[in-house]
């Protein structure tokens, strides 16, 4: 038996509809070879069914059973018995000869995820660092304290940010930036924006939310600006002026930046381009409208008074006081115990566990319309795993019921295959099926640069183990085509400083040797791998413009504006065209093709087109022969070149090959990548994709 014809996914091509619905019929297919005789059974849960021998096209013999899908989650794989009455199982894996209860196939009935996140280009904006359109917003130097330190106003847009400080740093990025920046972002061709955090908060990354139902005048609109800078609040160390509270508790102010995101929204519509924002709920800021430890909104008009301040506060359950008597003082659940990140108790309060539903409601309708939560550490929210599921089934309802089609993702680290079931996230940011695994074998270095592992380095069985297996247990395909698949963001170091493996974090190391060393035919082809690998290729910005940085903060440097490296964008802007240009890198199905020393390939296919990645990470040039066949290629086929990378740049295009029985040979030089494509039809679009091979399905 030819075991490399064998072929099992839950893509469109081998289970249809990809999405079943509840009590639907539903088709499944399963690929051997044309001159095996074998007997492919479908064990479907605790019921079996033999599958029929059905087409015969190319190399492949297609066998074909239909089964009803109930109203609960199922798992299923295959059994193939040869003519010599040998015995094997097909399972995410791939043939085995033994299963394995957490890679078997698993169909979720009714669970879907939104077909315009199925490979989107997504772009993460962290504000303040993006672009300043509105210098009239920006934050003051010293018009605020917060945890002992007074807010700084940066002048210069390409300063390093302060290691130790970073948080009370402003260089006064907003959203009217991001609104004059729309066009670039169009251009470029994403499809979604990510926003960090943009509602009221007293840092510049806003992961300490001090009003959800505000974005922050210093991000939107400031129409009112009264009060001084120095007015000591009463019974508390920090300064927090005058002119800070009237800024962000003035009713103007918080409406005009609502207006203000209201339009960014339907500008971005308007290209094309979807809107998701972070969800911060496990915790709030010591800030918080429901806390008020630093006194902000005490004596304003039209706010209850704060949990830390009265006794009789309307928000006292919101958290999780440690006992004692009346005043609290700082006795409080802090988050990972910070008392500047207090911990929601929703288990003390029916009222916080609603009105957070409500914010998830909110924010996706009208006026604002965003297009989904990204969830920060969803995991963590609650005090137990019950009640942690039960939130998120909530939240999940509730957001559904007012936007069908908006996206919920998660932060994630480790198996996330819990919440991934139909009733709870669509999706997760793929840390442990992309981002490491990418990280490990062309740079050897971890996601925060905190550490290089030579083992790691070039290891490609390690490679497609992290990538297929981590994938296998965590994702059925509505889970997996929607990951967030990035190669830096907010909280690691940058894609392109791993690249030179230098070991630390900026305030042991100049920030400036984050730029010094690094190798950008190596970020190419990270690039490569990411606008072709399933899931959603996700830009953090300024890496499309060569942007360096350490870790958390220096990774959170500005847009450089005026020196962007033009050469990446354009190559960034070429593999985004590549992606959305062919369908099988949307929606295809993934086959390893080959594993070497520093040297991977794989194909990603459906029935009409493959496409075959290759990337050599090796500093000498290697050639390989390449079997292709197993993606439906002719055994005498013409692959043309759709992109090549390494040491010297890029180029679109090139010779293409020729399959001789179904492998190719090719030569890739250093630190190189290329993408090869099979078929002759024009590439459609992928909404016309969508229309003709998923809708008629659903």
């Amino acid at each position: 038996m030819n075991i490399k014809a064998l072929f099992h996914d839950m893509t469109l091509d081998y289970l249809r509809p990809a999405e079943p619905d509840k009590n639907r019929i539903t088709q499944l297919r399963f690929r051997g070879h044309k001159d095996d005789k074998i007997e492919v059974t479908l064990v479907w849960g605790n019921e079996k069914f033999i599958m029929t021998l059905s087409e015969t096209n190319g190399e492949f013999n297609y066998y074909d059973t239909e089964v009803k899908t109930g109203n609960d989650p199922v798992s299923y794989y295959f059994e193939i018995r040869t003519e010599n009455d040998n015995f094997y199982i097909y399972d995410k894996r791939g043939c085995q000869k033994d299963i394995l209860d957490s890679m078997k196939f698993r169909v979720f009935p009714g669970f879907s995820t939104p077909n315009w996140a199925k490979g989107a280009v997504m772009y993460q904006i962290f504000v303040d660092r993006f672009c300043n359109g509105d210098k009239n917003n920006d934050v003051l130097t010293g018009e605020y304290t917060y945890n002992g330190h007074e807010s700084i106003r940066v002048e210069d847009w390409s300063q390093y940010p302060d290691p130790d400080w970073d948080f009370g740093e402003f260089y006064g990025g907003d959203l009217q930036g991001v609104l004059d920046k729309l066009d670039y972002l169009a251009d470029l061709g994403i499809d979604v924006i990510y926003f960090n955090p943009i509602f009221v908060s007293p840092s510049s990354h806003k992961y300490d939310t001090q009003d959800y139902d505000h974005i922050d005048p210093h991000f939107g609109v400031i129409i009112e600006d009264k009060g001084d800078l120095h007015k000591q609040s009463d019974g508390d160390d920090n300064r927090n002026s005058t002119r800070y509270i009237s800024r962000v508790t003035n009713k103007k102010n918080l409406e005009a930046s609502d207006a203000l995101f209201a339009k960014v929204v339907e500008e971005a519509h308007k290209r094309g381009i979807k809107v998701i924002l972070d969800g911060v709920f496990n915790h709030c800021g010591s800030f918080n409208k429901w806390l008020d430890k630093e006194r902000i909104y005490e004596s304003q008009p039209g706010y209850e008074k704060g949990a830390y301040v009265s006794e009789n506060s309307p928000y006292r359950n919101f958290f999780s006081f440690r006992g004692g008597d009346w005043p609290y003082n700082n006795d409080y659940d802090g988050w990972w115990g910070y008392s500047t990140l207090p911990k929601l108790n929703y288990e003390g309060s029916h009222v916080l566990e609603n009105y957070i539903l409500g914010i998830g409601k909110k924010w996706v309708s009208p006026p604002y319309n965003a297009d989904g939560w990204r969830l920060d550490v969803g995991a963590d929210l609650g005090h137990s795993p019950e009640y942690n599921h039960h939130f998120w089934k909530r939240f999940r309802d509730e957001v559904k019921k007012a936007n069908p089609s908006a996206l919920i993702l998660a932060e994630h680290y480790g198996p996330a295959g819990a919440w991934l079931q139909g009733e709870e996230w669509d999706t997760v940011m793929n840390y442990d099926a992309f981002m490491e695994p990418v990280t490990w074998f062309l740079t050897g270095m971890d996601k925060h640069s905190d550490k290089f592992m030579p083992s790691r380095m070039g290891n490609s069985r390690e490679f497609f183990d992290a990538m297929m297996y981590n994938g296998g247990e965590n994702f059925s395909m509505p889970s997996l085509y929607t990951a967030m698949n990035e190669l830096s963001n907010h909280d690691h170091s940058r894609f392109l400083t791993r690249t030179s493996q230098k070991v630390g974090r900026s305030r042991d190391l100049m920030p400036q040797s984050a730029e010094t060393g690094v190798r950008k035919a190596v970020m190419r082809e990270g690039v490569i791998i990411q606008f072709t690998w399933p899931g959603a290729p996700t830009i953090y910005y300024g890496d499309e413009a060569g942007v360096c940085g350490f870790t958390d903060p220096d990774n959170r440097r500005t847009y450089p504006w005026g020196h962007e490296d033009k050469e990446m964008i354009a190559f960034h802007k070429e593999m985004i065209s590549i992606h959305k240009r062919y369908p099988e890198l949307i929606s295809g199905s993934i086959r390893e093709l080959l594993a070497d020393d520093n040297y991977i390939a794989y194909g990603r296919f459906n029935r009409t087109a493959a496409i075959v990645v290759a990337i050599n990470n090796n500093d000498y040039e290697v050639t390989k022969d390449i079997e292709v066949w197993q993606l439906g290629i002719p055994k005498d086929a013409r692959l043309s070149t759709i992109i090549m990378s390494d040491n010297m740049g890029y180029i679109p295009g090139g010779a293409g090959v020729t399959s001789k029985n179904g492998v190719i040979t090719i030569t890739l030089s250093r630190k190189s990548g290329t993408i090869l494509r099979y078929n002759s039809f024009e590439a459609i679009s992928k909404d016309e994709f969508w229309a003709d091979n998923i809708l008629d399905f659903s």
